[in-house]
């Protein structure tokens, strides 16, 4: 696999010279969806601690779709982890700033799913991980997800309401994440759903067998730091 070098920059990552920031690099399994979801997201919410910029730099934004497969990237994110603990150990910085690692990647019909996300754990990498795929997330923003999907990510697309109008599916819209008020939309809808869907798998259930599933919620709150968009 290609080594990313964790550099290119999503969103607005100029800070004022001398202002310090905290760097999260993704590692994306999706060219499009997820960097556009996030760059969305920054865009639009509610930051945990402003006073605490956060750059977002997707590590393998020009990487082949043959590079991105769970636990490639898994072990380049693992890698990179260990360059900025050690940066960030010279360096002196203190917990507010020192810089994360995360990885986005789904089920699918991926091999080595549980082996990807024991590596990552192991690492200190964090990982948002959905089943089927991210699509799961992005149809709890609308209504509650029930049911099983055998692993197809088409099936859970076609539950997003817009599925068969839309130009492109793939591309995330504002409207989509945050709809008009009075709407139950928003990631505050969004995550108490996830929670509910996830509560029906016992913990000693693989999350490679939990369909459906996602926590991409975990990487909005503790990555980007946003609690509300």
């Amino acid at each position: 696999m290609a080594r990313a070098k964790g550099r290119e920059s999503l969103g607005p990552a100029k800070q004022p010279r001398g202002q310090r920031r905290r760097v999260v690099h993704v590692y994306t399994e999706g060219s499009v969806t997820e960097p556009g979801y996030i760059e969305i997201v920054r865009s639009i919410g509610t930051y945990r601690d402003p006073s605490v910029p956060v750059e977002v730099r997707i590590a393998n934004q020009k990487a082949p779709a043959s590079h991105r497969k769970p636990l490639g990237l898994v072990e380049e994110a693992a890698r990179l982890m260990r360059e900025e603990t050690r940066r960030a150990k010279r360096s002196g910085l203190g917990k507010a700033y020192l810089p994360q690692v995360w990885c986005m990647f789904d089920r699918d019909q991926h091999e080595g799913v549980d082996a990807a996300l024991k590596t990552a754990e192991e690492a200190g990498v964090g990982v948002a991980f959905s089943h089927p795929c991210f699509e799961v997330w992005r149809v709890l923003h609308y209504k509650p997800v029930t049911g099983t999907f055998g692993k197809s990510c088409d099936m859970a697309a076609g539950r997003l309401p817009f599925a068969a109008t839309t130009a492109n599916i793939k591309v995330v819209e504002q409207g989509q994440l945050s709809g008009k008020p009075g709407e139950h939309r928003g990631f505050a809808e969004a995550k108490k759903r996830a929670l509910k869907m996830n509560e029906v798998h016992g913990d000693h259930v693989p999350k490679s067998l939990r369909d459906p599933y996602t926590d991409v919620f975990s990487f909005v709150e503790d990555g980007l730091g946003i609690v509300a968009y």
